[in-house]
């Protein structure tokens, strides 16, 4: 059952669904409650064979049909006599719908759990390496310096509104399908509205204000928070394998014996938590994509939309779920080397810390005079190979504002971080941790 969406976990959510049906047709004086614990009693799951149940599935147009067929003959056999309320006042979409509902509230739960841990893993880091300079990267070029801290802590943020996300569009989607053929509840004559309660109620879900069978907006809303979900762990899967390259070789996995060897490369130690969230992230828009494709449905019930939603949601939420559980991992066995990020914040002269050095110059000489010198001394230093901080301090217009001493506070990366320890510190009280 931690796969909300394998065969087992869907059989049982389905029987469930009709058990629920029958007790609650009880509870509304419909049928007999001897009828729905004979119902209850039968619907056990392994009494059915999914395999067949597809097959005769692909003839019958959906599972439920000869699921229902199934448990009818069951009850049929040892109670024939409750037979006959088996399904009562229901369609098939009512069951498919309902305990599409039931599979998807289980699976945000297991998301849910990995997202928790990813938050956790996240702000361990962001509280270690708070002041962990290092260099920060625009279009895959060196920036201006950030800490590992604040980089964790944008991870950390970003994780704690998918949550949240995920929670809030999978609760507005807890609520019971029931409304028969064509969403009057026709079949179940007065009491349909009292059927519609109990039913809700022992599934612990709510009713809507009227049946939604073609009406597929909150299940979308789900889709999106997944996709969306989905996109943002990849964001920090990338993060992970562009640090863990080995020209760069700041953060990486934990090596272990049994995860990221290769098969003829003795020395390799891949990604491979990270991959599994990128891979998660590269799949999710496409399934994502054919949900809100299926939304314009015909009329009372669709006709290939509501179909092409069936084999889409399984994929959708596995991908999600193992990206969470990826980044969880990940997150949680990390191994992060200082010296190289300084080492990588000092290279190339250290013209990382341009910026600084025009700051600094700013007050003193105007912006674009500030801005032509920190340029013309970086490029000099990046040709020369030699150190920003000597060849500002040997530059005529430069010298002339700042001694050296100056220049190097100035080109300390610790002294350049703004507002980074706050902003840290915003994002752990946001998420309380």
């Amino acid at each position: 059952m931690t796969r909300p969406f394998s065969d087992a976990a869907q059989i049982q959510s389905l029987l469930d669904v009709e058990a629920a049906l029958a007790g609650a047709a009880a509870d509304a004086g419909l049928i007999r409650s001897s009828s729905a614990d004979h119902i209850r009693s039968a619907a056990r799951p392994n009494q059915f064979d999914m395999a067949v149940l597809r097959l005769e599935a692909a003839h019958a147009g959906n599972l439920v049909i000869p699921l229902v067929r199934r448990l009818t003959s069951l009850v049929a056999a040892e109670h024939p006599e409750s037979a006959g309320d088996v399904h009562r006042g229901a369609t098939s979409q009512d069951i498919l719908d309902t305990a599409l509902v039931l599979q998807l509230r289980a699976a945000a739960a297991i998301v849910h759990e990995a997202l928790s841990r990813a938050v956790s893993g996240a702000a361990r880091i962001a509280r270690e390496h708070a002041t962990t300079t290092m260099v920060g990267r625009t279009w895959l070029q060196q920036a201006s310096p950030v800490t590992l801290g604040l980089k964790a802590a944008g991870w950390l943020d970003m994780i704690g509104r998918c949550r949240e996300r995920v929670a809030r569009a999978t609760e507005s989607a807890m609520v019971v399908q029931l409304g028969g053929a064509s969403g009057t509840l026709a079949a179940l004559g007065e009491a349909g509205p009292r059927v519609a309660e109990a039913f809700a109620r022992r599934l612990s879900l709510s009713v809507p204000e009227m049946p939604w069978h073609a009406a597929r907006d909150r299940l979308a809303d789900v889709a999106c928070a997944l996709g969306v979900t989905c996109g943002a762990l990849g964001k920090i899967g990338r993060d992970l394998t562009l640090l863990a390259q080995t020209e760069v070789g700041e953060v990486f996995e934990t090596p272990s014996a049994d995860r990221g060897g290769s098969s003829s490369m003795p020395h390799k130690q891949n990604p491979v938590r990270a991959v599994r969230a990128i891979a998660a992230a590269t799949r999710a828009p496409g399934l994502v994509a054919t949900l809100l494709a299926a939304m314009p449905q015909e009329h009372e019930r669709g006709a290939g939309g509501w179909q092409a939603e069936w084999d889409t949601w399984p994929p959708l939420v596995e991908a999600t779920i193992d990206a969470a559980a990826a980044i969880a991992d990940a997150l949680e066995h990390v191994t992060v080397d200082a010296a190289r990020m300084r080492a990588n914040l000092d290279c190339d002269g250290g013209v990382a810390m341009a910026e600084a050095l025009s700051t600094a110059l700013r007050d003193r000489m105007g912006r674009s005079q500030a801005m032509a010198a920190a340029t013309r001394v970086s490029r000099v230093a990046r040709r020369e190979r030699r150190p920003l901080a000597e060849v500002a301090a040997g530059d005529p217009e430069i010298s002339r504002l700042m001694t050296r001493e100056a220049i190097a506070q100035a080109l300390a990366p610790e002294h350049f971080l703004g507002a980074a320890p706050l902003l840290i510190e915003r994002v752990l009280r946001r998420w309380s941790i």
